[in-house]
């Protein structure tokens, strides 16, 4: 292999790709990255490929100076580092591979660094193959394949990922639910003391489905417009967001029944190589999701109205006086001169009092605990200028809305008097 490249596109490559690299494996090939070079329609270009065996990252660069087509498997951490020390002054390098290492030059320095066997590479999932098996009507492996704008998907990722658990036996809310009904595309994701909900429409010709897919007692569909559900891991849609740049570039999603594929610039936009920039695919979250229609209100009786900006500030404000035997703020919501008190008190610290107005409030005065880590979680994903609070109880659960496209189920805490 003998290939000449964009330094800074091969370095960005590279980053993306080595976050899906695990830090420590026993099997030395997963620390590394497959760099592939090939030439299609003409074009040269260069894969960057890497897996930690359920999460799996391909990039590809298009415009390269080919010389030489061929496969290495390089570390991970060695090549990054090596691309970040040559520096801005070198726009190109060459990266050329001879038996059992690779040599990367630049203008004035030379790398080199072991090669491992290709083969000890584990094999990554055949993006190409699960697309054109849904294209061809769902005899195949795929069981939805669909298109969506970009900068509308990660919206959902933002607006729901945060809300997922962290180190639970309950591996089903280790990831989000996926769901898919007809044209209409939601995100869920709860840790069992909040549940984060945001949709939206899908767009174009192909938003119908292959097929129907349940994972792990998640549910399936059937044929046509059916459902279709899964449910992925946090780090697939970390690593999701990393990828999308343009709002409106296409996103191509496919679901089979293990595994989903995310594919950048593919289809008509797709590179000259006819390759799409970017293939995210990831094996799905096994376990049933919990029926979280259940648990969202649907008769908080007392509603308020208030600035986005204005209520974070205020609810890190009040935070600032919490800790790990006391970690609530007490939220006083009266219609008197339509305002919220919101009160923290730390034993031998202090305590605080911030007043803040109200847009809009209906319904009988209230008062109620919340953990304000979780308020300012959801708070900051948001963009709008108003959010509406929900309330029916001081022991029942709160519900934040923004529009009709998202909502925020909020489990309250009980201080002492």
């Amino acid at each position: 292999m003998k290939i000449i490249c964009d330094r800074a596109a091969l370095l960005e490559a590279v980053n993306l790709v080595a976050a899906v690299v695990p830090a420590r494996s026993p099997s030395p090939a997963l620390s590394c990255l497959k760099l592939t070079a090939a030439r299609s329609a003409g074009v040269g270009s260069l894969t960057v490929s890497g897996t930690d065996a359920e999460v799996s990252l391909e990039v590809t660069l298009s415009q390269v100076d080919l010389q030489q087509p061929g496969v290495a498997v390089v570390s991970a951490e060695k090549i990054r580092q090596i691309l970040q020390t040559v520096g801005e002054t070198d726009p190109t390098v060459q990266v050329e591979v001879e038996g059992d290492s690779c040599q990367i030059r630049s203008t004035k320095s030379r790398f080199r660094i072991f090669v491992f066997p290709s083969g000890d590479f584990p094999p990554l999932p055949d993006y190409a193959r699960v697309r054109a098996s849904g294209a061809a009507g769902g005899g195949g492996e795929a069981r939805a394949l669909f298109t969506h704008p970009a900068g509308s998907l990660l919206k959902l990722v933002h607006r729901t990922a945060f809300a997922t658990a962290r180190e639970t036996s309950r591996y089903a809310i280790n990831g989000v639910l996926f769901r898919r009904d007809g044209r209409r595309l939601e995100m869920v994701a709860t840790d069992g003391r909040r549940l984060a909900l945001c949709r939206t429409s899908i767009k174009g010709s192909d938003a119908g489905t292959a097929g129907g897919v349940g994972t792990g007692g998640a549910g399936g569909g059937g044929g046509g417009g059916g459902a279709v559900q899964c449910i992925i891991p946090s780090k697939a849609l970390n690593l999701l967001t990393r990828l999308a740049g343009d709002p409106e570039e296409p996103v191509r999603i496919a679901v089979t029944d293990n595994r989903v594929f995310f594919g950048f610039d593919d289809g008509d936009g797709a590179q000259e190589t006819g390759q799409p920039r970017a293939v995210l695919s990831s094996a799905l979250v096994e376990g049933a999701f919990p029926p979280y229609e259940d648990v969202i209100p649907k008769e908080n009786d007392k509603k308020a109205t208030a600035g986005r900006e204005d209520l974070a500030a205020a609810v890190r404000q009040a935070a600032v006086l919490t800790n790990e035997e006391s970690r609530g703020v007490r939220m006083h919501f009266s219609g008197k001169g339509r305002r919220v008190k919101l009160s923290s008190r730390a034993p031998e610290m202090g305590d605080s009092e911030i007043d803040l107005g109200l847009t809009e409030y209906a319904g009988d005065d209230l008062e109620i605990c919340f953990n304000p880590h979780y308020l300012t979680d959801v708070l900051k994903t948001l963009d709008e200028d108003e959010v509406i609070v929900e309330l029916k109880a001081s022991n029942k659960p709160g519900l934040i809305r923004v529009g009709t496209d998202f909502l925020y189920v909020l489990m309250p805490v009980n201080l002492p008097a």
